[in-house]
């Protein structure tokens, strides 16, 4: 009674008080008391009570509910028939509500039957328990349809604490009670009152996908009643739900597909498409339009394969499918999206066409479709285009509706990606350009509607990868019309947009190349309009120098407009010419002319260096920000990387000195200013540092510039230990200066990994320090898997391997995602050092450091794999225990039985543990790990069933207290 009356004061304290702090405290207490044992009778009674008000009866229906779900092991095996008195008894209490009491006591009960064995609710399990219950008290029939409905949701739930093979169980149980389920609901058929609930409870058992002919579905009474209900006055969520359950299930692979489904299909088609004129309908309730158009569209989606035949009756429902693509709501016409997406995937692909023999029979059967789809395809572009169009009051938007709008035009431009590839992106371009000469005329005599003309713009640019680069009949006209549009902000910038999306069209065809001058002009005029016009005439610049013409004559251009300082078209042009110019893969004779155009750039490196020096120093004349400048950085190197090596290690140390000259700055006044600087005054340049170290391709010059920085950055590293940004900042520089495939870097890396490794490890001793410190912990081991797989040579000899290896084992279960993903993949390379390039010759010093921590080691990935880290990692961690496996065979086998048999018998059963070890066994003896992954996922799922067995198991495996070992 104290309890009970504990939980009544919370829960008035939680809706009730006035002050955050009680309601907060009284929200944590009511958390902790439903996790205790003592719940389950409090919960009980305070529902039994007569005097609970409803806030008491909805927090006792939800603990009650979850303890069944989560923690039905606490309870001693006799308990289960008082239980389910009790809960039966609930349940008959609240047939008729509250309908969220009722809800959670249904599931509850639902719950229980997965978690016991058939025969503890006698003959039939529950189905027939339910039947039997249902006879015998009718006047309880809503309470019990509620259960009915939940029993097969509760297949697919996963909070339910029950052993994967009992889950298992528990779906072929209903699945060989459906008939009699669905017998319960059509004998409730007969209580008009009760025929949406019987109908939802129908749909759920249909989600079950099992087995039932469409020949007796086709007729059968549930099915009759809910087609028959299309034509009322007003549609039902029940009845639509059932329909759209049917449509799926008539194509569920475990159903029997479409042949064994086709006389269910034959029935219901039929019906659906004669809702076809209610689309129209303007005195229809929208809610009741959305129901329709969610029909057609799962009529598609499921029957596109038919569809993509092109019989006449598939083009009735394309037709309908239309109809819901016309509708002015986007939320209804959307519905149709996906299924258009997959009819062109199906009509494009020669796959789809495997069936018809021999090639020219294949080419005939594919032109036939796409000539069918044509007209449909057309339509589509014309009712999909005009959604893309600015609303009249965008610039009062919120920042919601504004995504939103985003979203939409995202959404349209797949859906004309589709059409351009059935139809061919010139007929699609040329259906545009008529949408974009219309959108002219609302341009002129005095007009200034400019958002048609950008919509038509935007549909433009959206297919500019299917237009021809030699299309000669409308870019000419589209291209001349883009120089006559006004200049304003939102329409300039998706003008600048398209002249990029289309800048193979000016190299390829005999009429770019005379405007392109004309162009330039737009573009430059995009650069002064606005922020967002200056940054899409940038991208338009990046594509344009990405063609192989006039390339020296556009960087002399970049160079005068910079010295008139427009710091925008440097960075839109310079990042075009010497960044994406170089970086893009390229065909061989592409690398050809970029070779000759990196020469050329050589020829002007003291120009480009004035730029790049005004750019990164601080008061420097151009207002590029940090973040930019790394683009520049990386263009610069990139050019260095085309001289020969004398030069480029000159050229090198130009490039590092007005970066590192203001770090030298700042450590010359003394520890105390460099610890008391803000991290961003550092890491601004260790930034810059880092692109250097990644994209000067000259690896003596490199390995010579860091060990002559060296000093400076280990200044950093000793002052700045403390420091997460500072950390994560040099461990990311360094991790770019591995160039181990070059001898001569030899002597250069092993100082700089020594003194690397040395510094971080020292800063990662306990898990609190992964924790606080995880991007400093994911820098680390990235860097040293780097080092294992490209230069083992240095890295595993040394004397840092050992402490890396010990400093990974303290943070394997770091909860930070990248953090712990590095350390386990850091794992994975070492044992599988053998992979690695000369890696075979250091497997004897790899062994004389694992196999010593290999009990330890394997039990902190045990641990990690059944509760320790998220389930989320779990392909990462079996990964880890797979190379371990392999790399050790038998050894590593004894460890894993030593780990897994540390795990109690009351959280895990010998038949599970033997499982998982022969998984582990023939991984190692080479087995696809892909094919074994059910036994590692059951172990793992088992650990992890309920709190208070991921705590046994966690109890028994200790992981936190193995990994307090010493970093040597």
């Amino acid at each position: 009674m104290e309890l009970q009356n504990s939980v009544k004061e919370a829960l008035n304290a939680l809706y009730h008080h006035p002050d955050d702090v009680f309601r907060m405290e009284a929200d944590r207490w009511l958390q902790n008391f439903q996790r205790t044992i003592d719940a389950w009778q409090v919960a009980d009674n305070l529902l039994h009570d007569a005097t609970s008000n409803l806030e008491t009866l909805i927090f006792c229906s939800q603990t009650l509910r979850s303890k069944v779900q989560r923690d039905f092991e606490e309870l001693p095996s006799e308990a289960f028939r008082p239980l389910r008195s009790s809960l039966n008894t609930l349940l008959k209490k609240f047939h008729r509500g509250p309908p969220k009491v009722r809800t959670q006591i249904s599931i509850a009960v639902a719950a229980l039957a997965v978690q016991v064995p058939p025969e503890d609710w006698g003959d039939g399990g529950i189905v027939n328990w339910l039947k039997d219950e249902m006879t015998s008290h009718p006047e309880y029939i809503p309470g019990f349809l509620e259960l009915l409905t939940v029993l097969p949701e509760e297949v697919f739930n996963y909070k339910i604490a029950a052993r994967p093979e009992r889950r298992r169980q528990f779906e072929n149980e209903l699945t060989s009670q459906i008939e009699v389920a669905l017998n319960i609901l059509t004998a409730c058929l007969k209580i008009s009152e009760l025929k949406e609930q019987v109908l939802e409870a129908f749909s759920s058992w249909i989600r079950l996908r099992h087995g039932i002919p469409g020949s007796v579905l086709a007729c059968h009474p549930l099915v009759y009643t809910a087609l028959s209900s299309l034509n009322s006055e007003t549609l039902s969520e029940a009845v639509v739900n059932v329909i759209s359950e049917l449509i799926h299930y008539t194509t569920a692979g475990n159903s029997g597909g479409i042949p064994v489904q086709m006389p269910l299909i034959q029935v219901i088609v039929p019906q659906v498409m004669s809702l076809k004129e209610q689309l129209r309908d303007s005195s229809k309730d929208e809610e009741d339009v959305k129901a329709i158009a969610r029909l057609f569209a799962d009529m598609g989606d499921s029957y596109v394969e038919l569809i993509a035949t092109g019989s006449d009756e598939s083009m009735m429902i394309v037709n309908a499918l239309l109809e819901v693509a016309s509708h002015p709501e986007y939320d209804i016409a959307s519905m149709t999206f996906n299924f258009w997406h997959n009819l062109q995937h199906i009509l494009t692909k020669r796959d789809s066409y495997t069936s018809f023999g021999n090639e020219v029979s294949v080419e005939v059967e594919r032109s036939r479709r796409l000539q069918v789809f044509h007209s449909a395809y057309e339509s589509l572009v014309s009712l999909v285009s005009f959604r893309v169009k600015y609303p009249q009051d965008y610039q009062t938007l919120s920042v919601e509706d504004l995504k939103e709008f985003k979203q939409t035009r995202y959404a349209v431009t797949d859906v004309l990606i589709d059409a351009a590839s059935v139809l061919g992106g010139d007929a699609t371009l040329r259906i545009l350009y008529m949408k974009l000469y219309e959108a002219r005329t609302c341009l002129g005599n005095g007009h200034n509607q400019w958002h048609p003309a950008e919509a038509a713009l935007f549909c433009i640019r959206a297919i500019s990868n299917y237009v021809s680069a030699v299309e000669a009949e409308v870019m000419p006209k589209i291209m001349s019309l883009l120089l006559e549009l006004p200049h304003e902000p939102q329409l300039l910038q998706t003008v600048c947009l398209t002249i990029g999306a289309y800048s193979k069209w000016f190299d390829a065809s005999s009429d770019g190349f005379p405007l392109l001058s004309s162009v330039i002009k737009v573009l430059l005029s995009g650069m002064s309009k606005s922020e967002d016009s200056a940054a899409a005439a940038a991208v338009a610049f990046r594509h344009i120098c990405d063609g192989k013409f006039h390339f020296q004559e556009t960087l002399m251009k970049v160079i005068d407009y910079v010295e008139y300082g427009n710091c925008r078209l440097f960075k839109g042009i310079l990042d075009s010419a010497l960044v994406l110019y170089f970086e893009n893969p390229l065909s061989s004779m592409d690398q050809m002319l970029t070779v000759d155009c990196r020469r050329k750039l050589c020829g002007y490196f003291d120009e480009l260096f004035s730029i790049y020096h005004s750019a990164v120093i601080e008061g420097g004349s151009f207002k590029v920000s940090a973040e930019d400048s790394l683009h520049m950085v990386e263009a610069f190197s990139m050019v260095i990387t085309e001289l020969p090596a004398d030069q480029a290690k000159q050229a090198l140390e130009k490039l590092c000195l007005p970066v590192v000259t203001p770090l030298q700055e700042i450590i010359s006044h003394g520890p105390e200013v460099l610890e008391e600087k803000p991290a961003r005054e550092l890491t601004v340049h260790i930034d810059r540092l880092a692109y250097i170290f990644r994209y000067v391709n000259h690896p003596e010059a490199v390995a010579d510039a860091i060990q002559r920085l060296w000093p400076i950055l280990k200044a950093i590293f000793d002052i700045r230990a403390w420091d997460m940004q500072t950390m994560e900042s040099l461990c990311r520089a360094c991790k770019y200066a591995i160039f181990g495939s070059d001898p001569s870097c030899a002597y250069y890396l092993k100082i700089l990994i020594e003194a690397l490794f040395k510094c971080t490890t020292c800063l990662l001793t306990n898990i609190k320090d992964f924790t606080t410190r995880p991007d400093i912990a994911d820098d680390c081991f990235l860097l040293a898997s780097r080092c294992i797989r490209y230069c083992p040579q240095v890295f595993i000899p040394s004397t840092v391997f050992p402490s890396l290896v010990d400093c990974s084992m303290i943070g394997i279960t770091v909860q930070h995602r990248e953090a712990s993903n590095s350390i386990l993949t850091f794992l994975s390379d070492v044992f599988d050092l053998a992979k690695s390039t000369t890696g075979e010759q250091y497997l004897t010093i790899r062994d004389s450091v694992i196999i010593p921590r290999g009990v330890t080691i394997t039990r902190i990935l045990v641990a990690s794999l059944t509760g320790a880290l998220p389930s989320s990692r779990l392909e990462t961690v079996t990964y880890a225990l797979v190379t371990l496996a392999r790399a050790y065979g038998a050894s590593a086998l004894e460890w894993a039985r030593g780990s897994v048999s540390l795990i109690p018998s009351t959280a895990v059963t010998e038949a599970e543990r033997i499982n998982f070890c022969q998984a582990l066994a023939d991984a190692a003896s080479g087995i696809d790990v892909s094919t074994l992954m059910a036994p590692i996922e059951e172990l793992s799922d088992v650990c992890r069933r309920n709190r208070t067995v991921q705590e046994i198991v966690q109890g028994a495996l200790r992981p936190l207290e193995l990994n307090l070992v010493t970093v040597s």
